[in-house]
């Protein structure tokens, strides 16, 4: 009986993980289109970088622009048709500007230089996806 138990648990276990291997991410906000996730994400950092430091709403926009940060990354980064697409490395460039920010500085807000280096690089992205590279 407590072998048949522990083969039923472990099916449950095994089912569990790849359902959740499945999953489309922990923001649940990408749809698979490249060139919408992109666009998607680059409106989701335009909102949480241009909010005042005292607006109440700037920690949730700050979580939520993450968790489309890192479903993106893991989204994209292997796919071989996008890899190579000025918009993808653009993206990826402004990506890690910040990710460096916050992992060095966690409790300060961007400068006004990176954001300045971030947009520029955001208008190239938009720029890039309207072109189709």
């Amino acid at each position: 009986m407590k072998s048949l138990i522990a083969r039923l648990m472990a099916l449950v276990l095994v089912a569990v993980i790849g359902l959740t291997g499945c999953s489309a991410g922990t923001s649940g906000m990408l749809t698979g289109d490249y060139r919408q996730d992109t666009l998607m994400l680059v409106d989701s950092l335009r909102t949480s970088i241009a909010l005042p430091d005292d607006d109440p709403n700037k920690l949730e926009a700050q979580a939520q622009a993450k968790a489309v940060i890192s479903d993106f990354a893991s989204r994209y980064r292997r796919d071989s048709s996008v890899a190579n697409l000025s918009s993808f490395t653009t993206m990826r460039t402004a990506l890690n500007a910040i990710a460096g920010h916050y992992s060095s500085y966690p409790n300060r807000p961007l400068p006004e230089k990176l954001k300045t280096r971030v947009e520029q690089e955001l208008k190239q992205v938009e720029s890039a996806l309207n072109r189709g590279a």
